[in-house]
């Protein structure tokens, strides 16, 4: 499959995993007290609120982006550390499910579609949509100002050196695009990657069990 028509699926398959992102974190922080996201037109599924053009090209190109962040202000939650960490991991975990359903839906297509080119360009999307957002997920969960897994950090770390981490957010942002778009991350972010698929694809094992039964029973009884 060609690079432009990798690219293209990436586009598409983006106009779903990141509104889904950023409407979980609004989502979330409206039912914990906070209606702030809410109120700037953030609860919803058009990938128009929530566009970074920046982010999309990344997401793109390399496989790894971000969106315009969720507002919110911590005032308004009733148990503001935990509900700052839960409205944080909403993202994350909701790209974790997706990532869920695209494994069953890639596996169920690979075992189930006729060849053909409509298929290969199916194929090509679900994988995208399966890999991206295992992609934003973990990328996502690092503890590193801006990412989600810092705002997860308030409910481990001391304030004192939570607000101090969090008064360098910026610099370490762009630290971390250095780092990314130099390479430097690949390994780890790899390692990671590489984890989290070992966990869905076990997790998923069923649908395997289900079609290699299926096809035993046709060939062999």
């Amino acid at each position: 499959m060609t690079e432009p028509i990798i690219y293209l699926m990436r586009a598409l398959a983006m106009l779903l995993i990141i509104p889904a992102h950023e409407a979980a974190h609004a989502f979330v922080s409206w039912k914990l007290g906070d209606p702030t996201a809410k109120n700037y037109g953030r609860l919803t599924l058009n990938p128009v609120a929530h566009f970074d053009l920046m982010g999309a090209v990344c997401m793109i190109l390399i496989g790894v982006g971000w969106a315009k962040p969720v507002p919110t202000d911590p005032r308004r939650f009733r148990h503001p550390r935990r509900d700052m960490a839960l409205s944080a991991a909403a993202g994350p975990v909701c790209n974790l499910l997706l990532a869920y359903l695209g494994m069953v839906l890639t596996k169920i297509w690979t075992y189930t579609a006729s060849y053909s080119t409509f298929a290969v360009w199916v194929l090509v999307f679900l994988e995208c949509f399966y890999s991206l957002n295992v992609s934003l997920a973990v990328f996502n969960l690092l503890p590193v100002p801006p990412f989600d897994g810092s705002r997860i950090l308030l409910v481990f770390l001391p304030r004192r050196i939570y607000f101090g981490l969090m008064s360098y957010e910026r610099y370490l942002m762009v630290a971390m695009l250095v780092l990314a778009f130099s390479g430097l991350l690949d390994g780890p972010l790899t390692w990671l990657n590489m984890g989290a698929h070992a966990v869905l694809d076990w997790s998923t094992g069923f649908i395997d069990r289900i079609f290699a039964s299926t096809l035993y029973t046709t060939f062999y009884i």
